[in-house]
Protein backbone atom coordinates (compact mmCIF):
# COMPACT_ATOMS: atom_id res chain seq x y z
CA UNK A 1 0.00 0.00 0.00
CA UNK A 2 1.48 3.71 -1.06
CA UNK A 3 1.08 6.31 1.86
CA UNK A 4 0.29 9.70 -0.51
CA UNK A 5 0.46 12.90 1.32
CA UNK A 6 -2.51 15.16 -0.37
CA UNK A 7 -1.79 19.17 0.13
CA UNK A 8 -5.34 20.36 -0.86
CA UNK A 9 -4.38 23.94 -1.36
CA UNK A 10 -6.47 27.17 -2.14
CA UNK A 11 -8.89 28.77 -4.37
CA UNK A 12 -9.52 25.79 -6.36
CA UNK A 13 -8.14 23.13 -4.80
CA UNK A 14 -10.01 21.61 -2.84
CA UNK A 15 -12.39 20.84 -5.77
CA UNK A 16 -9.24 19.52 -7.94
CA UNK A 17 -7.97 17.45 -4.49
CA UNK A 18 -12.28 16.09 -4.18
CA UNK A 19 -11.66 15.34 -7.51
CA UNK A 20 -7.80 13.41 -7.55
CA UNK A 21 -9.38 11.45 -4.56
CA UNK A 22 -12.52 9.73 -6.33
CA UNK A 23 -9.97 9.17 -8.92
CA UNK A 24 -7.73 7.41 -6.63
CA UNK A 25 -10.24 5.81 -4.60
CA UNK A 26 -11.54 4.38 -8.02
CA UNK A 27 -7.93 3.04 -9.11
CA UNK A 28 -7.37 1.70 -5.51
CA UNK A 29 -10.81 -0.56 -5.76
CA UNK A 30 -11.01 -1.41 -9.59
CA UNK A 31 -7.22 -1.79 -10.99
CA UNK A 32 -5.85 -3.06 -7.26
CA UNK A 33 -3.28 -0.21 -6.75
CA UNK A 34 -3.88 0.32 -2.58
CA UNK A 35 -3.54 3.83 -1.04
CA UNK A 36 -3.36 5.65 2.18
CA UNK A 37 -4.34 9.06 1.42
CA UNK A 38 -4.07 11.88 3.88
CA UNK A 39 -5.12 15.33 3.43
CA UNK A 40 -2.64 17.91 4.65
CA UNK A 41 -2.58 22.04 4.66
CA UNK A 42 0.09 24.53 3.20
CA UNK A 43 -0.31 27.69 1.48
CA UNK A 44 -2.58 30.46 2.19
CA UNK A 45 -5.14 28.89 4.02
CA UNK A 46 -2.33 27.31 6.17
CA UNK A 47 -0.70 30.75 6.51
CA UNK A 48 -4.39 32.05 8.22
CA UNK A 49 -4.15 29.17 10.16
CA UNK A 50 -1.29 28.22 11.86
CA UNK A 51 0.50 31.44 10.62
CA UNK A 52 3.28 29.40 8.52
CA UNK A 53 2.13 28.80 4.87
CA UNK A 54 4.09 25.26 4.78
CA UNK A 55 3.66 23.79 9.02
CA UNK A 56 6.32 21.71 10.42
CA UNK A 57 3.03 19.03 10.58
CA UNK A 58 2.70 18.95 6.75
CA UNK A 59 6.35 18.78 6.29
CA UNK A 60 6.87 15.52 9.08
CA UNK A 61 3.56 14.09 7.00
CA UNK A 62 5.21 14.55 3.35
CA UNK A 63 8.52 13.21 4.74
CA UNK A 64 6.66 9.94 5.75
CA UNK A 65 5.15 9.58 2.34
CA UNK A 66 5.91 7.84 -1.02
CA UNK A 67 4.89 10.41 -3.00
CA UNK A 68 2.72 13.87 -2.44
CA UNK A 69 -0.10 15.24 -4.63
CA UNK A 70 -0.47 19.36 -4.24
CA UNK A 71 -3.30 21.01 -5.58
CA UNK A 72 -2.55 24.77 -6.28
CA UNK A 73 -2.20 26.85 -3.54
CA UNK A 74 -2.11 31.10 -3.75
CA UNK A 75 -0.33 33.75 -3.28
CA UNK A 76 2.38 31.95 -1.00
CA UNK A 77 2.96 29.70 -3.60
CA UNK A 78 6.75 30.61 -3.41
CA UNK A 79 6.66 29.44 0.13
CA UNK A 80 5.45 26.54 -0.44
CA UNK A 81 6.39 24.32 -4.26
CA UNK A 82 9.76 26.45 -4.01
CA UNK A 83 10.72 25.22 -0.56
CA UNK A 84 9.28 21.95 -1.02
CA UNK A 85 11.63 21.35 -4.33
CA UNK A 86 14.73 22.52 -3.00
CA UNK A 87 13.90 21.00 1.25
CA UNK A 88 13.30 17.63 -1.04
CA UNK A 89 15.81 18.04 -3.54
CA UNK A 90 13.42 18.07 -6.58
CA UNK A 91 15.95 18.81 -8.86
CA UNK A 92 13.74 17.93 -11.87
CA UNK A 93 10.47 19.40 -12.82
CA UNK A 94 8.58 17.82 -15.80
CA UNK A 95 6.24 18.76 -17.77
CA UNK A 96 4.50 16.99 -20.90
CA UNK A 97 2.54 18.89 -23.30
CA UNK A 98 0.56 16.71 -25.71
CA UNK A 99 -2.67 17.23 -28.11
CA UNK A 100 -5.98 16.12 -26.66
CA UNK A 101 -9.25 15.99 -28.93
CA UNK A 102 -11.38 19.35 -28.89
CA UNK A 103 -8.70 21.38 -26.77
CA UNK A 104 -8.09 23.68 -29.50
CA UNK A 105 -4.29 22.72 -29.44
CA UNK A 106 -2.42 24.19 -32.57
CA UNK A 107 -1.32 20.58 -33.95
CA UNK A 108 -2.82 17.90 -33.95
CA UNK A 109 0.46 15.80 -33.34
CA UNK A 110 1.98 17.27 -30.69
CA UNK A 111 4.07 15.35 -27.65
CA UNK A 112 6.47 16.85 -26.14
CA UNK A 113 8.35 17.11 -22.84
CA UNK A 114 9.99 19.80 -20.80
CA UNK A 115 12.91 18.63 -18.36
CA UNK A 116 13.26 21.47 -16.04
CA UNK A 117 16.37 22.04 -13.81
CA UNK A 118 14.39 22.38 -10.71
CA UNK A 119 16.54 23.70 -7.57
CA UNK A 120 18.90 26.98 -8.26
CA UNK A 121 18.77 29.42 -11.40
CA UNK A 122 17.53 32.90 -10.36
CA UNK A 123 14.67 30.76 -8.16
CA UNK A 124 17.04 30.34 -4.88
CA UNK A 125 15.95 33.87 -4.50
CA UNK A 126 18.83 35.12 -3.61
CA UNK A 127 18.48 38.98 -4.30
CA UNK A 128 19.46 42.41 -2.68
CA UNK A 129 18.92 46.09 -3.25
CA UNK A 130 22.05 48.37 -3.27
CA UNK A 131 22.67 52.04 -4.24
CA UNK A 132 19.50 52.30 -6.23
CA UNK A 133 20.11 49.20 -8.11
CA UNK A 134 18.30 45.45 -7.52
CA UNK A 135 20.64 42.62 -7.83
CA UNK A 136 20.12 38.89 -8.01
CA UNK A 137 22.35 35.82 -8.04
CA UNK A 138 22.11 33.45 -11.15
CA UNK A 139 23.66 30.04 -9.90
CA UNK A 140 24.12 27.04 -12.30
CA UNK A 141 26.00 24.97 -11.24
CA UNK A 142 27.85 21.65 -12.98
CA UNK A 143 26.03 18.99 -10.40
CA UNK A 144 23.10 20.05 -11.12
CA UNK A 145 23.34 20.80 -14.96
CA UNK A 146 24.79 16.76 -15.09
CA UNK A 147 21.55 15.42 -13.31
CA UNK A 148 18.98 17.03 -15.19
CA UNK A 149 20.98 16.32 -18.56
CA UNK A 150 21.19 12.90 -17.78
CA UNK A 151 17.39 12.83 -16.51
CA UNK A 152 16.51 14.21 -19.69
CA UNK A 153 18.17 11.73 -22.31
CA UNK A 154 16.97 8.78 -19.97
CA UNK A 155 13.59 10.27 -20.62
CA UNK A 156 14.12 10.67 -24.38
CA UNK A 157 14.92 6.84 -24.33
CA UNK A 158 11.76 5.92 -22.17
CA UNK A 159 9.39 7.69 -24.46
CA UNK A 160 8.07 6.92 -27.59
CA UNK A 161 9.27 10.05 -29.85
CA UNK A 162 11.48 11.33 -31.90
CA UNK A 163 14.77 10.11 -29.31
CA UNK A 164 15.61 13.76 -29.64
CA UNK A 165 16.66 16.05 -26.43
CA UNK A 166 16.77 19.88 -27.29
CA UNK A 167 18.99 21.82 -25.16
CA UNK A 168 17.48 24.90 -24.52
CA UNK A 169 19.87 28.49 -23.31
CA UNK A 170 21.36 31.25 -23.90
CA UNK A 171 25.00 31.21 -23.99
CA UNK A 172 25.70 33.73 -26.60
CA UNK A 173 24.83 36.17 -23.84
CA UNK A 174 24.87 34.60 -20.65
CA UNK A 175 28.40 32.61 -21.47
CA UNK A 176 29.24 31.81 -18.03
CA UNK A 177 26.05 30.46 -16.79
CA UNK A 178 24.53 29.26 -19.62
CA UNK A 179 27.92 28.40 -21.00
CA UNK A 180 28.07 26.18 -18.86
CA UNK A 181 24.80 24.60 -19.11
CA UNK A 182 25.31 24.05 -22.88
CA UNK A 183 28.77 22.64 -22.21
CA UNK A 184 27.55 20.02 -19.56
CA UNK A 185 24.40 18.67 -21.94
CA UNK A 186 27.12 18.50 -25.01
CA UNK A 187 29.01 15.76 -22.69
CA UNK A 188 26.57 13.91 -21.67
CA UNK A 189 24.94 13.70 -25.00
CA UNK A 190 27.94 11.78 -25.83
CA UNK A 191 27.34 9.10 -23.96
CA UNK A 192 24.10 8.43 -25.49
CA UNK A 193 24.61 8.01 -29.37
CA UNK A 194 21.33 6.55 -29.73
CA UNK A 195 19.74 9.68 -28.78
CA UNK A 196 19.68 12.93 -31.42
CA UNK A 197 21.32 16.01 -29.68
CA UNK A 198 20.64 19.83 -30.61
CA UNK A 199 20.97 23.40 -28.89
CA UNK A 200 18.64 25.67 -29.54
CA UNK A 201 19.27 29.60 -28.22
CA UNK A 202 15.70 30.42 -26.00
CA UNK A 203 14.05 33.14 -27.93
CA UNK A 204 14.34 30.73 -30.91
CA UNK A 205 12.70 27.57 -28.92
CA UNK A 206 9.92 30.25 -27.75
CA UNK A 207 9.35 31.28 -31.25
CA UNK A 208 9.22 27.70 -32.62
CA UNK A 209 6.46 26.47 -30.01
CA UNK A 210 4.43 28.60 -31.68
CA UNK A 211 5.44 27.75 -34.94
CA UNK A 212 6.34 23.88 -35.15
CA UNK A 213 5.62 22.27 -31.63
CA UNK A 214 5.50 18.96 -33.26
CA UNK A 215 9.04 18.95 -34.09
CA UNK A 216 9.83 18.33 -29.96
CA UNK A 217 10.37 14.99 -28.53
CA UNK A 218 12.45 16.44 -25.11
CA UNK A 219 13.50 20.20 -24.03
CA UNK A 220 15.94 19.71 -21.77
CA UNK A 221 16.47 23.80 -20.10
CA UNK A 222 17.16 25.97 -16.64
CA UNK A 223 15.04 26.91 -14.13
CA UNK A 224 13.46 30.21 -15.11
CA UNK A 225 13.63 29.42 -19.10
CA UNK A 226 11.72 25.99 -18.26
CA UNK A 227 9.01 27.79 -15.90
CA UNK A 228 8.42 30.07 -18.84
CA UNK A 229 8.66 27.61 -21.65
CA UNK A 230 6.52 25.40 -20.30
CA UNK A 231 3.42 27.43 -19.61
CA UNK A 232 3.63 28.53 -23.26
CA UNK A 233 4.16 24.80 -24.34
CA UNK A 234 0.86 23.96 -22.35
CA UNK A 235 -1.09 27.12 -24.25
CA UNK A 236 0.28 25.59 -27.37
CA UNK A 237 -1.82 22.59 -26.26
CA UNK A 238 -4.93 24.18 -25.38
CA UNK A 239 -4.51 25.85 -21.90
CA UNK A 240 -2.97 24.73 -18.54
CA UNK A 241 -5.81 22.87 -17.76
CA UNK A 242 -4.52 20.10 -19.53
CA UNK A 243 -0.84 20.56 -18.13
CA UNK A 244 0.23 17.66 -15.51
CA UNK A 245 3.40 18.33 -13.95
CA UNK A 246 5.97 16.23 -11.32
CA UNK A 247 8.72 17.33 -9.58
CA UNK A 248 11.27 14.35 -8.96
CA UNK A 249 14.01 13.51 -6.82
CA UNK A 250 16.17 10.16 -6.51
CA UNK A 251 13.58 8.92 -3.78
CA UNK A 252 10.82 11.21 -3.42
CA UNK A 253 8.43 13.13 -6.03
CA UNK A 254 5.29 15.48 -5.85
CA UNK A 255 2.96 16.13 -8.28
CA UNK A 256 0.77 19.24 -8.95
CA UNK A 257 -0.70 20.87 -11.86
CA UNK A 258 0.91 23.72 -13.72
CA UNK A 259 -1.91 26.22 -13.30
CA UNK A 260 -3.01 28.28 -9.88
CA UNK A 261 -5.68 28.37 -7.67
CA UNK A 262 -8.07 30.38 -10.05
CA UNK A 263 -9.52 32.60 -7.25
CA UNK A 264 -12.15 33.76 -9.78
CA UNK A 265 -13.77 30.60 -9.86
CA UNK A 266 -13.13 29.10 -6.82
CA UNK A 267 -16.26 27.74 -5.40
CA UNK A 268 -18.04 27.15 -8.57
CA UNK A 269 -17.56 23.44 -8.87
CA UNK A 270 -16.57 24.00 -12.84
CA UNK A 271 -12.87 24.14 -12.89
CA UNK A 272 -11.39 21.39 -15.15
CA UNK A 273 -9.30 18.82 -13.37
CA UNK A 274 -7.49 17.66 -15.47
CA UNK A 275 -4.38 18.97 -15.22
CA UNK A 276 -4.73 17.41 -11.59
CA UNK A 277 -5.64 14.00 -12.73
CA UNK A 278 -3.02 13.52 -15.50
CA UNK A 279 -0.74 14.73 -12.54
CA UNK A 280 -1.77 11.56 -10.34
CA UNK A 281 -1.32 9.37 -13.82
CA UNK A 282 2.40 10.45 -13.83
CA UNK A 283 2.53 9.72 -10.01
CA UNK A 284 1.15 6.42 -10.89
CA UNK A 285 4.04 6.37 -13.29
CA UNK A 286 6.70 7.28 -11.53
CA UNK A 287 5.57 4.91 -8.38
CA UNK A 288 5.56 2.55 -11.18
CA UNK A 289 9.10 2.50 -12.51
CA UNK A 290 10.47 3.03 -9.00
CA UNK A 291 8.92 0.05 -7.28
CA UNK A 292 8.90 -2.35 -10.19
CA UNK A 293 5.29 -2.35 -10.14
CA UNK A 294 3.25 -3.27 -13.11
CA UNK A 295 -0.57 -2.62 -11.38
CA UNK A 296 0.71 0.60 -11.12
CA UNK A 297 1.83 1.16 -14.59
CA UNK A 298 -1.01 -0.49 -15.90
CA UNK A 299 -3.24 2.02 -13.93
CA UNK A 300 -1.60 5.36 -14.88
CA UNK A 301 -2.16 4.02 -18.72
CA UNK A 302 -5.71 2.97 -18.14
CA UNK A 303 -6.31 6.46 -16.43
CA UNK A 304 -4.80 8.57 -19.26
CA UNK A 305 -6.60 7.04 -21.64
CA UNK A 306 -9.93 7.72 -20.00
CA UNK A 307 -9.39 11.18 -19.95
CA UNK A 308 -8.51 10.91 -23.42
CA UNK A 309 -11.52 9.04 -24.06
CA UNK A 310 -13.75 11.71 -22.28
CA UNK A 311 -12.36 14.88 -23.95
CA UNK A 312 -12.83 12.75 -27.53
CA UNK A 313 -16.67 13.18 -26.75
CA UNK A 314 -16.29 16.52 -26.43
CA UNK A 315 -17.01 16.76 -22.79
CA UNK A 316 -16.26 20.00 -21.21
CA UNK A 317 -16.09 21.68 -18.07
CA UNK A 318 -17.82 24.96 -18.23
CA UNK A 319 -14.63 27.04 -17.52
CA UNK A 320 -13.35 25.78 -20.82
CA UNK A 321 -16.67 26.13 -23.00
CA UNK A 322 -18.25 23.18 -21.77
CA UNK A 323 -21.46 22.28 -19.90
CA UNK A 324 -20.07 20.03 -17.23
CA UNK A 325 -19.07 20.39 -13.29
CA UNK A 326 -16.15 19.43 -11.77
CA UNK A 327 -17.08 16.33 -10.30
CA UNK A 328 -19.88 15.73 -13.28
CA UNK A 329 -16.86 15.54 -15.81
CA UNK A 330 -14.92 13.50 -12.79
CA UNK A 331 -17.96 10.82 -13.21
CA UNK A 332 -17.45 10.56 -16.53
CA UNK A 333 -13.67 9.58 -16.11
CA UNK A 334 -14.71 7.30 -13.56
CA UNK A 335 -17.43 5.51 -15.73
CA UNK A 336 -14.54 4.50 -18.66
CA UNK A 337 -12.51 3.43 -15.82
CA UNK A 338 -15.33 1.13 -14.53
CA UNK A 339 -14.98 -0.87 -17.67
CA UNK A 340 -11.12 -1.08 -18.16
Amino acid sequence: MYKISLITGDGIGPELSESALQILNAVHDRLDVKFQIESIMAGDAALAKYGNALPKSTIDVIRKSDACMKAPVGESAADVIVALRRMLNLYANIRPAKSYPYMHALKDDIDLVIVRENTEDLYTGQEFELSGAAVAFRIISENASKKIAKYAFETAIQRNGKKTVTCVHKSNVMRKTDGLFSRVCSQIAKDYPQIKFEQMYVDACAMNLIRKPESFDVIVTTNLFGDILSDEAAEVVGGLGMAPAANIGDDFALFEPVHGAAFDIAGKGIANPSSFILSAKMMLDWLGKKHNDKKCMYAADKLESAVYGVVKKGVKTQDIGGNKSTMEFTKEILSLLTYI
